[in-house]
């Protein structure tokens, strides 16, 4: 009967630990944030240039997040955006800051009736991975990397403008690849 060997068996098992633990942490990247956001300068209306698909905006286009401070320290949030045949669609919500974070990671709660009953469930991550030192420019993520905007404080963004954070979100390991171009989600005119 073969008899396994106690060294070489407890190195085994040491590497074969080691490597399902680095398979479990290698999962997601950390996200780097900006280093500071001053809200102040932030709040206003951006103009979404791109994003990744989501439900939540399936037949949406001409989409804008319009922000604005609230007394209680946290932003209101206004998305608008046109749908087919001229109609709009408008949600609300609250962003508050993480603490401890620059204010470039914010939780972001839609008002519904869902987040009434369960509040802290249906907060969503935005963190500012990108913004121009002018406030011209931002690229919002987060963590799982199946969220992405970028917005401008301008409806276009010339293509060397958008290549770069194109190429920026790339480096924080975003598909890009599949990124929805706001100018290409306007109906066509006939």
């Amino acid at each position: 009967m073969f008899m396994p060997h106690p060294v070489r068996t407890t190195r085994l098992l040491a590497i074969l630990l080691v490597s399902g633990l680095l398979c479990a942490c290698g999962g997601d990247k950390p996200l780097a944030t900006v280093g500071q956001v001053d809200l102040q300068r932030y709040t206003g209306t951006w103009y979404e240039i791109a994003r990744l698909p989501q439900w939540f905006q399936r037949g949406c286009y001409d989409s804008t997040a319009t922000y604005s401070a609230n007394d209680d320290g946290t932003l209101k949030i206004v998305n608008r955006c046109q749908r087919e045949g001229d109609e709009s669609r408008e949600a609300v919500g609250t962003a508050r800051v993480v603490p401890n974070t620059g204010n470039a990671k914010l939780k972001v709660r839609f008002d519904n009736w869902v987040s009434k009953l369960i509040p802290t469930i249906t907060e969503g991550n935005y963190w500012i991975i990108a913004l121009d030192k002018d406030y011209q420019t931002v690229v919002i993520g987060e963590p799982s990397r199946k969220y992405l905007w970028i917005l401008a404080r301008q409806p276009e963004l010339g293509d060397d403008q958008y290549q770069a954070l194109l190429q920026l979100a790339k480096t924080k390991g975003f598909p890009v690849d599949q990124l929805e171009r706001n100018r290409d989600l306007r109906p066509s005119k006939q």
